[in-house]
């Protein structure tokens, strides 16, 4: 098709797979967003662990997230061949883990799993797990999601924004978008426009900000392959690999929209579950904590919204990074614009 002229809203991981795929399918693209650079971590994509997980999130989402995940797996691994530099990706599942006292809560949840998930839970022996990953102990009960994986995200947004700068988007950075409609930006005329800006697409939809804390410990010496996921009465707390000897150790959700620090009590609760799944961990070192906010809706799903000129992606609440590929993916079908078989070409 003749190229068109395309304005996004927003550059956070939607807005620089799009811009991605867009400037690589030979349209002109602008990418508006109010972080100063490219490097400044402002988006919610930045300060998530990157846990692939289609199964796992079933606790907390439909098949049709499990099925988006499961094509984005696939389109991840396309992805990072094309980009430039190295990103870390794995994919060689996941565990859930549970403490003895926690047991009644984890069947709960994997009961949930089992009844809705293609390739549910797979209880593992106290020697396949030990075999499996030799640094925990503690857990009573494990669970092994097969075919789950991980990407680290930092290295990702990075490749993104590199990748579709070499295509030849054009980034403007510190300009926050007022108004995004269709082939407008700002008063700006475009063929089509994408908005994808997160909590900042209020008012235009009911989208809140759901708060995600992480700390990376440094962990020189301790193996770990797959991510983790602890299974407790109130909470969930995941622990994810990275090179560099780094763990990631995250909360799932928090219902507030503060942007302050990690709190002593998120911190204190994070260390101490962590610790009991891998007790290396008591002389790892504190190197950075994160929090940022998920956007979500009402209904906690995703949403995908076309008019003439106008593409709105938004609510990708804690599934951002599992599910953005094949979300482009239907968007670019639905406009017309692009699709994965071009993308595959």
């Amino acid at each position: 098709m003749a190229p068109l002229n395309i304005g996004i809203a927003g550059a956070g991981l939607l807005g620089r797979l799009l811009a991605w795929r867009l400037a690589g399918l030979g349209h002109r693209v602008s990418v508006f967003d109010p972080a100063a650079n490219a490097a400044e971590r402002g988006a919610a994509g930045w300060s998530a662990a990157g846990m692939l997980s289609p199964w796992a999130e079933l606790e907390c989402a439909d098949l049709a997230v499990a099925e988006l995940g499961l094509r984005s797996l696939e389109l991840w691994q396309q992805t990072l061949a094309r980009l430039p530099g190295q990103v870390h990706f794995r994919r060689e599942g996941s565990l859930l883990l549970a403490h003895g006292a926690d047991l009644g809560a984890a069947q709960r949840l994997v009961g949930l799993l089992q009844s809705k998930a293609a390739h549910p839970p797979r209880a593992l022996a106290a020697a396949e797990l030990a075999a499996l990953e030799p640094a925990i102990h503690g857990p009573a009960h494990a669970w092994m999601l097969d075919g789950e994986g991980q990407i680290h995200t930092v290295q990702a947004m990075q490749a993104l924004a590199e990748g579709a700068s070499a295509c030849g988007a054009r980034w403007h950075w510190g300009r926050s978008v007022r108004q995004a409609g269709c082939g407008v930006i700002d008063g700006q005329r475009y063929d089509h426009v994408f908005d994808v800006r997160g909590v900042g697409a209020r008012p235009d939809l009911a989208v809140r900000g759901v708060r995600g804390e992480i700390v990376w410990l440094h962990a020189p010496g301790l193996i770990l392959r797959r991510p983790l996921r602890l299974l407790h009465a109130r909470l969930r707390v995941y622990l994810v690999p990275r090179p560099d000897d780094i763990i990631v150790v995250g909360t799932s959700e928090i219902e507030s929209e503060d942007r302050s620090p990690v709190s002593v009590r998120t911190l204190v609760g994070l260390l101490s579950a962590a610790h009991s799944v891998l007790p290396e961990l008591a002389e790892a070192r504190l190197v950075h904590s994160e929090a940022n906010l998920r956007p979500a809706l009402p209904d906690n799903l995703p949403l995908v919204v076309h008019e003439p000129g106008l593409t709105r992606i938004n609510g990708l609440f804690r599934h951002g990074w599992l599910i953005a590929p094949a979300l482009v993916d239907d968007a670019l079908r639905q406009a017309g614009i692009g699709a994965a078989e071009e993308f595959a070409a």
